[in-house]
């Protein structure tokens, strides 16, 4: 449940009538602005807006100040189970020699395996660009050399002087 920055809060309220819930979560029924607060006034809560959108809105008695506190918490802790995916590049040549190839590839899976994603791209250069098929059976052999870790999230494709292959880590279920 996300909640507007600007949510309405007592006198912020302009609605005449309210569908009021207590702070314990019981209906007490519609009820004018003005009793509205006066019911919340007495059990030294704050009246707050939750439903602007309803006929009549839905206004709830609780501690504003306390509400916001634990939903600062709840997103705080959203954020630190967010993972973030780098895209990590690996540049090959259609050219390439078998040693040059193998410490690409290691490169590839040390990216694969901390969690990020590779994008392997070929620049050709010059009259290279009329074989693509040798820049193809290069990235291919890219994907199959790391497809115990990683799936082709994106098939090798050009685009203008340059092919592009994006390889993604395999999730791990565990």
């Amino acid at each position: 449940m996300t909640i507007a920055k600007d949510m309405m809060v007592n006198d912020g309220i302009r609605a005449r009538e309210l569908r009021l819930i207590g702070s314990e979560g019981e209906q007490l029924g519609v009820k004018t602005k003005a009793e509205a607060l006066q019911i919340a006034e007495q059990a030294n809560l704050d009246l707050v807006l939750v439903a602007p959108g309803a006929k009549p809105p839905v206004a709830r008695i609780m501690d504003y100040g306390k509400f916001r506190f634990e939903q600062q918490k709840k997103d705080r802790e959203a954020r630190k189970k967010q993972k973030v995916i780098n895209v990590k590049e690996v540049r090959l040549s259609p050219t390439i020699d078998v040693n040059d190839f193998n410490t690409k590839l290691r490169n590839a899976r040390k990216f694969l395996e901390k969690g990020d994603k590779v994008k392997a791209s070929i620049r050709f250069k010059g009259r290279a660009i009329t074989h693509k098929e040798i820049g193809q059976k290069v990235l291919n052999r890219l994907a199959e050399e790391t497809a115990d870790i990683a799936t082709v999230e994106q098939k090798a494709k050009m685009d203008g002087r340059s092919m592009f292959l994006t390889l993604a880590p395999k999730n791990d279920s565990k």
